[in-house]
């Protein structure tokens, strides 16, 4: 999914001055680390980034900010599983779901419009009004099935 980590920003900047919120250089610090990272950071990861480009910032202005973000709508928390959670951009309109393999932790993101409007059908023959949805496959990926073919998925 390709991601405009500078048209995020400004999004993230406009969020904050919406909600009376100071724009903070940690803040932003911690908004590049997940716009341009174009991954699926942990809150680990993202402090790693963030003082790697010489930001001094404490873990709880991290997952402060990380809370932001995902109120904001510009960040998805995800949770594959590992203990811990896990955050991606996503741009406003895009959707994509993920498969992840249970065996080596790899991610891989998809999407399907017949998906999209398989949800949508469904929701409306309960007269319901989705605003947002997750999936996530787990499974093999084809790397880990061919190390060992006698794996099963549970």
């Amino acid at each position: 999914m390709k991601v405009d980590g500078a048209t995020l920003l400004g999004a993230f900047r406009r969020y904050l001055s919406d909600h009376n919120l100071p724009a903070t250089q940690q803040r932003r610090a911690v908004a590049e680390a997940v716009f341009f990272a174009g991954d699926h950071l942990s809150a680990e990861d993202v402090a790693h980034r963030v003082a790697r480009a010489g930001e001094p910032v404490g873990t709880a202005t991290v997952y402060r900010t990380l809370d932001l973000l995902v109120q904001s709508g510009l960040v998805a928390e995800r949770d594959f599983g590992e203990g811990f959670k896990r955050y991606e951009a996503v741009p406003p309109g895009q959707t994509h779901e993920h498969c992840v393999c249970s065996s080596c932790g790899k991610v891989f993101e998809f999407s399907n419009d017949r998906l999209e409007r398989m949800i949508g059908l469904l929701a409306e023959e309960v007269a319901f009004r989705p605003h947002h949805h997750r999936l996530e496959v787990f499974g093999l990926c084809r790397e880990c099935q061919q190390a060992n073919p006698l794996t099963r998925t549970r």
